[in-house]
């Protein structure tokens, strides 16, 4: 069932929104309805086909970046700094499930890089632009965060008993708590975090892996297993568009709009959350 964000009210104040992951599946599609409701989204994505052409469909700039590489996240962060003065919304949205374990030239994980690391980095170099704008900042997460998670502190680079679904329920976890620390830290700044669950959606994710997701998402159950990018777009425009401390309390993660009644107790744990921030600023810092 739809269940689309409303357009915003004649005289509303439309926001620019920074979407990365943009170049494909929920990201574009939310590109898409956001743009529609007359907002000014700013194209985020690693391929420059792909993330030139979304960009081209609703007139918007693009950045490239992939986030495998974070000397690019660097990159990137400097030139949004330079161009938008004023971020209301940036939605962390790229991530992906990961084949056989590979470190990236930053000598990292890469699972645990592009979904955790790399969005960790771009937040916290976009901080002074986002306290000013009081602006909100959305992370995808998944429900993988409960389901699959083994969460280690001590291996936060999954070299131990490396499994796909293992490394991104781990870094889906992260992105949680990343979010509740955000929001401890830089609350009172006028930061409003959240994390979501877009849903298991019938897109390009999963493609590079042996694991079974890529059989849920690219095989023949496809159609009864997963819901449309437009559908999963809906709830991140959702909270986008929305207001902190009415549509959404900052800090939290949310399934299908609400809070889930089963989640992952270390997704709460505000210890570990502390020491997830201290570890990845210590990683992104040497790397």
């Amino acid at each position: 069932m739809s269940r689309r964000a409303p357009k915003p009210a004649a005289g509303a104040e439309l926001k620019t929104v920074v979407l990365t992951g943009a170049s494909d599946g929920v990201g574009a599609a939310a590109a898409k309805q956001l743009a529609a409701q007359g907002h000014h989204v700013v194209v985020v994505g690693r391929s420059p086909e792909r993330t030139a052409a979304v960009a081209a469909r609703i007139d918007a700039p693009f950045y490239l970046a992939d986030f495998a590489e974070l000397g690019q996240v660097r990159r990137l962060a400097a030139e949004l700094s330079a161009a938008h003065p004023r971020i209301d919304v940036l939605v962390n949205n790229a991530g992906g499930i990961m084949g056989q374990r590979e470190l990236t030239m930053d000598g990292h994980e890469k699972t645990f890089q592009v979904n955790h690391l790399a969005p960790f980095l771009l937040t916290n170099l976009l901080l002074p632009v986002l306290t000013a704008s009081n602006a909100t900042v959305v992370q995808t997460s998944s429900r993988a965060a409960r389901v699959f998670a083994r969460f280690d502190i001590d291996d936060l680079q999954n070299a131990d008993n490396y499994r796909p679904q293992t490394a991104y329920g781990n870094a889906k976890l992260a992105n949680i708590l990343f979010t509740r620390e955000l929001q401890q830290r830089h609350g009172d700044a006028g930061i409003s975090a959240v994390s979501f669950h877009p849903g298991i959606v019938g897109t390009s994710f999963a493609a590079d892996t042996t694991h079974f997701m890529r059989r849920v998402y690219h095989g023949p159950l496809k159609r009864l297993l997963t819901i449309t990018p437009e559908q999963a777009a809906e709830d991140l425009v959702w909270l986008a568009t929305g207001a902190p401390g009415q549509t959404f309390e900052p800090g939290e993660y949310y399934e299908s709009r609400q809070l889930p009644g089963r989640i992952n107790p270390d997704s709460v744990d505000p210890v570990l959350a502390a020491q997830l921030w201290d570890r990845s600023a210590q990683l992104v810092h040497a790397s």
